[in-house]
């Protein structure tokens, strides 16, 4: 494979003259007349180009981006940046060889510069056997309204506004001694996608983020935290008060940590951070992983790799999911997947490339960027709940750790051995007792999935998600 790309010219930072403490409060945003899409014309003659150049295939992949970002420390603003940006990738194909372009500079000559520079890039690079479009019979003709864009822009000073009621919320906790700051964010990209084979489509996705870091206690005692929300939609964001007030509670909770002991017990993942256990799942489906043998479940599809009634689901087609896509980046049609059901193992991650070198059918899991090739992603991957609640879940331990921060990435992708660095509270008599920190979790994810228990606290804050969980088993030590 070969790529090669053309830098955009630098803008000048964008600035504003300093400003009186914002007082406005979480006013929604205006909105906005949506930017549209290049001319459809433009993807096509450059697919034209590349064919007249010698290609025998290829797409085009169109995204737009633009970005309003502020923070604010301590009533202070501590940054406003804006940014917008666009970018055009194509992908050729001459046989098996393919190459991959991109450029910011859409002036027709220089386009068809490039594409004829795409096709002697193929020509000059190694097979790849796996390589190629979709044919047109796999091809989504039709998809949803995934209501991924609610048409609106928020204004710096509306941003601002949220940073500071958050920020101000989060010291009004008692307890709390000072603050790294609140951000508040937005932004919105727009994708085209144009295959020689026929599809052609595009969707627009808008996102809105605000985030609040404090300290609570003084001097060699304080400890940190924090608490954050997102979403596609702006009504869809946490207030600004409450994730205020949770960062400045979840710090004071950590005050005066001690230390856990040393020994085999049940640990719980609180759902702040549960999700990165279902993270380490989908790196092991994805069917690269999976073709290369380099994932620890390579030879577990169909076998129970959780207990019975677990259920893991990929859904692509959740509205107003973070993750979710009306087609994937090679033109195929998404849908919901049980990936895990009723326990078992019942599909990989599959892009084309992964699925020809399996000889399977493909999943519409793809996605790519404009300067490289496809590869398998999950969309909003997450853990269905289970019956308890996580006073319920815990309720039955004598002795064990509830986690609500992990630290380091002691993952190995091949073994599933697993250790992490933790922090949280002891459970004592099926309460949690008292803070706790400096503490190393390990096991297997062979195992602890299949010791593995969710809670019924499923909460959609981000593309990868999971209730509260209880791991039976798991090894304990404190530094």
């Amino acid at each position: 494979m070969a790529k090669a790309k053309k830098k955009a010219a630098a803008r000048k930072p964008v600035a504003e003259p300093a400003k009186k403490k914002v007082v406005a409060k979480s006013a929604a945003p205006k909105p906005a007349r949506p930017k549209s899409a290049p001319d459809a014309n433009l993807l096509s003659d450059l697919m034209k180009w590349a064919k007249a150049a010698g290609a025998d295939a290829a797409d085009a992949l169109y995204v737009h981006g633009e970005s309003i970002s502020v923070a604010q420390r301590l009533g202070k603003r501590e940054k406003l940046e804006s940014s917008e940006g666009r970018d055009l990738g194509l992908r050729v194909f001459v046989g098996k060889r393919q190459a991959f372009v991109s450029s910011t500079d859409f002036d027709p000559g220089a386009l068809r510069i490039l594409a004829e520079r795409a096709v002697d890039m193929a020509r000059a690079v190694p097979e790849d056997p796996v390589c190629g479009l979709a044919p047109e019979e796999l091809l989504a003709r039709k998809w949803p309204d995934l209501d991924l864009d609610d048409k609106r822009v928020p204004s710096a000073k509306t941003l601002l506004a949220l940073a500071a009621e958050t920020e101000e919320a989060a010291l009004s906790v008692k307890g709390v001694t000072n603050s790294e700051g609140a951000e508040a964010g937005w932004g919105r990209t727009s994708v085209v996608l144009a295959t020689s084979t026929g599809f052609s489509g595009g969707y627009r996705r808008g996102g809105y983020s605000l985030s609040c870091a404090v300290l609570a206690g003084e001097g060699t005692g304080m400890e940190r935290d924090y608490e954050w929300s997102s979403a596609v939609h702006f009504g869809d964001l946490m207030a600004a008060p409450r994730v205020g007030r949770n960062a400045g509670k979840f710090a004071v909770e950590r005050l005066n940590p001690k230390k856990a002991v040393s020994a085999r017990l049940p640990v719980v993942y609180d759902r702040r951070v549960s999700g990165s256990l279902i993270g380490h799942l989908a790196g092991a489906i994805n069917g690269r992983a999976v073709a290369r043998g380099t994932s620890f479940l390579k030879d577990k599809m169909g076998a129970q790799i959780f207990a019975k009634g677990i259920r893991i689901l990929d859904n692509p087609l959740r509205k107003r999911g973070l993750g979710s896509k009306p087609f994937d980046a090679e033109g195929l049609a998404t849908r919901r997947f049980s990936v895990i059901d009723d326990g078992m193992l019942t599909t990989w991650l599959l892009d084309l490339a992964a699925s020809r070198q399996l000889n399977l059918a493909p999943t519409g899991h793809a996605s790519r960027g404009t300067s490289g090739p496809p590869g398998p992603t999950t969309s909003n991957f997450y853990l269905d709940k289970g019956a308890l609640s996580p006073d319920e879940l815990i309720a039955d331990i004598r002795s064990g750790l509830y986690i609500t921060d992990l630290i380091g990435f002691g993952v190995n992708g091949v073994t599933g051995d697993y250790s992490r660095g933790a922090s949280g509270f002891w459970i004592e008599n099926g309460k949690r007792a008292w803070p706790v920190s400096g503490i190393t979790v390990a096991g297997n994810l062979k195992d602890m999935f299949l010791a593995m228990t969710p809670a019924n606290d499923l909460q959609f804050k981000s593309s990868t998600n999971a209730p509260t969980v209880r791991i039976e088993g798991m090894t304990i030590a404190s530094s």
